[in-house]
């Protein structure tokens, strides 16, 4: 080696004993070995808000403890692609807003005879002529045919005596062969019929 140049492995021994390099490898060990740690914790937490299992977050922590502070990138990437897609939260939202759906749709009335869709504001159904609703003869608004009086104004309506079953059956065996209601005139008279 000429006489007037350094010796390169005494140059590299200088630059590596130096205070300042030597405290920088200790921080980048420090830092690596500190994000390995703080992954596995990240990948234990994670696992817990998406599995009820309680062995499953053990289980993955110790997965990227397992690949070292060298491998451990490895270890994270195969945890991404095994664990489950959603958490626990975003399943139990889901599951909420699914359940209001269903409760919007159940929300839409239907006859309680033949299971027909029928509007709020209804009086018959128009497929079997099941009574829905009654107007207050008081305020004019709509009753439940069960009330017993009217639970905006206070109005108590007249209870119909009940058929005999009898009567209701024949009522019933007539009701396909006869056709629509008369239609009756303001004094409760019956229109006759055109034939």
């Amino acid at each position: 080696m000429p006489e007037g140049l350094p010796d390169p492995g005494q140059i590299w021994n200088s630059f590596i004993t130096h205070p300042l390099v030597v405290l920088t490898l200790q921080a980048a060990v420090i830092y690596v070995v500190m994000l390995w740690l703080g992954t596995a914790y990240w990948a234990f937490r994670d696992m817990q808000a998406r599995t009820e299992n309680p062995i499953l977050p053990y289980f993955s922590a110790a997965l990227i403890i397992f690949f070292t502070p060298l491998l451990f990138v490895f270890a994270v990437v195969l945890y991404l692609i095994v664990r489950p897609r959603e958490t626990l939260a975003e399943i139990y939202e889901r599951s909420l807003a699914e359940e209001s759906l269903l409760a919007e749709v159940e929300k839409n009335q239907l006859c309680p005879v033949c299971r027909d869709r029928v509007q709020p504001d209804w009086l018959l159904c128009p497929n079997c002529r099941t009574r829905l609703h009654r107007v207050c003869p008081s305020c004019n608004r709509l009753a439940q045919p069960e009330w017993p009086l009217c639970a905006f104004c206070g109005h108590e309506f007249q209870r119909a005596p009940a058929p005999r079953p009898a009567e209701r059956a024949a009522e019933w065996a007539e009701a396909p062969r006869r056709g629509p209601e008369p239609a009756t005139e303001p004094g409760g008279l019956r229109r006759p019929a055109n034939t």
